[in-house]
């Protein structure tokens, strides 16, 4: 009988397991994985640092959060990403704002001929401005930070491009708002994939166009041109940025996203410095190729920077206009550049 007792609680105390097995059981904090998609190929600096910055968050926060990464749009479109996100389609996304033209009109400036010099400077000043003027246009979404590659040159093919006259006639491709640039300039603006610019460029669809000297090496233009125009007082950038499901960032541990946050700044300063390095590596390039690298005179430079006047104009009274204060953000970016020209720029999202 003794024995049929012991057996009896053995059996009972199985039962019980097995019916608590069966139990849905609350998820537990250290599970949580994130997909994380990015439109830059895995093998790209900026991936790469992406892929750092998830291995830091793993790491800070004891392996409570794990990342599954699709890098070279293998889970999402760089277009379809900021819908993505909000959806809840993938969890975090890195794509370029102008993707989705006229969703950000706010931050556009980044994309305004203001006179951008640097990946590092124009990353920092991007964040900046999101932190003080908290544009509602990314309400929808967790930014976790920005970031804006170094100035973008007019790159030609054939004859180079000295005074405003040169510009008639031609046809420069372009990326996002900056056909305004162009067609300000007196040109012809043709919007190609950069996939086909290439050979855009030799064939002779194209005569040149607007992009930062990264591209020049990564995407091997530098190859199919002759001249690049060095006209600092029209220089512009474009924004890229990096988002959070808001719906999944709210169900985040607290204390995972205050390690999030705290990087922020960090990495921002490590992409814009990339962008740098990336434009550094463009330049010498292009100089390796022999190609012409042509610089506009300070007189000739000023008469640029009056010709695309209207592009900032119109910004100013579109974003007014929807009752967004754009002046104030002008003069803010204005000021930046101007302490950055005399190195008394300061930013936490700067090394």
């Amino acid at each position: 009988m003794r024995g049929n007792r012991v057996s009896f609680c053995q059996f009972a105390l199985l039962f019980i397991f097995a019916i608590s097995a069966l139990v849905p059981q609350p998820a537990s904090a250290a599970s949580v994985t994130l997909s994380f998609s990015s439109h830059h190929p895995g093998e790209d600096v900026q991936s790469k640092l992406l892929a750092e910055w998830m291995k830091e968050v793993e790491k800070r926060t004891g392996g409570k959060v794990q990342f599954e990464f699709f890098p070279a749009e293998s889970k999402i479109s760089g277009p379809q990403t900021y819908n993505g996100v909000v959806h809840g389609f993938v969890d975090i996304g890195f794509s370029v704002m102008q993707y989705t033209r006229g969703r950000f009109p706010l931050l556009d400036f980044i994309d305004l001929p203001l006179g951008y010099p640097s990946g590092k400077v124009n990353t920092a000043i991007i964040n900046e401005v999101f932190d003080k003027f908290k544009p509602a246009e990314f309400d929808k979404v967790k930014v976790l930070y920005l970031m804006a590659p170094g100035p973008f040159y007019l790159h030609t093919v054939g004859e180079p491009i000295r005074k405003v006259a040169d510009w008639k006639g031609k046809k420069f491709h372009y990326l996002g708002i900056a056909d305004e640039i162009v067609k300000a300039m007196g040109a012809t603006p043709v919007s190609l994939p950069m996939l086909k610019l290439y050979k855009s460029l030799q064939d002779g669809v194209v005569q040149g166009g607007l992009w930062d000297y990264s591209a020049s090496v990564d995407w091997k233009f530098a190859e199919v041109i002759d001249n690049d125009i060095i006209c600092d007082t029209i220089t512009h950038s474009t924004g890229l940025f990096v988002i959070m499901n808001k719906e999944r960032w709210d169900s985040l541990d607290p204390d995972v996203q205050r390690v999030m946050e705290s990087l922020a700044p960090i990495w921002a300063a490590k992409h814009g410095q990339a962008w740098d390095d990336a434009s550094a590596r463009g330049l010498a390039y292009s100089k390796k190729l022999g190609r012409n690298i042509i610089t506009i005179d300070p007189a000739e430079a000023k008469r640029w920077r009056e010709q695309v006047q209207p592009v900032i104009d119109a910004y100013v009274n579109n974003t007014e206009s929807k009752g967004l204060p754009g002046t104030e953000v002008i003069k803010f970016v204005e000021k930046c550049l101007t302490d950055a020209k005399a190195g008394k720029f300061k930013s936490q999202y700067m090394n």
